[in-house]
């Protein structure tokens, strides 16, 4: 089974889905670590490539932003609530920074 790895705050913002959200997408990370796709997920080419975004329709929309390509660990990049139709540059901007710092640190 492939090992979860939080980069910064991400397992903190993981925590604080409410527990229905929390619990979907918790289940959606389990399924990954058994080599399984999540059931509704689609590519963010934008912050790197092989970069997914899992999204869970639970008390609002709730994404949780990972990197599974990399042999060590699925990385979890970025957890949030999706508040607009469009994800905010922010939360973009902070995902693609840390796939950047996991990029610089595995080489």
């Amino acid at each position: 089974m492939k090992p979860l790895k939080f980069i910064g705050s991400s397992e903190d913002d993981l925590a604080a889905f409410p527990n229905e959200a929390k619990g979907a997408a918790g289940h959606e990370l389990w399924q990954m670590q058994l080599g399984l796709m999540p059931s509704d997920w689609k590519p963010v080419m934008n912050i790197g490539a092989g970069a997914y975004e899992i999204r869970v329709h639970v008390l609002g929309e709730w994404r949780v932003i990972y990197v599974a390509k990399f042999a060590d660990a699925i990385y979890v990049l970025h957890a949030f609530q999706k508040k607009t139709q469009q994800t905010s540059k922010e939360d973009i901007a902070l995902a693609s920074a840390r796939y950047k710092q996991l990029k610089e640190s595995s080489k």
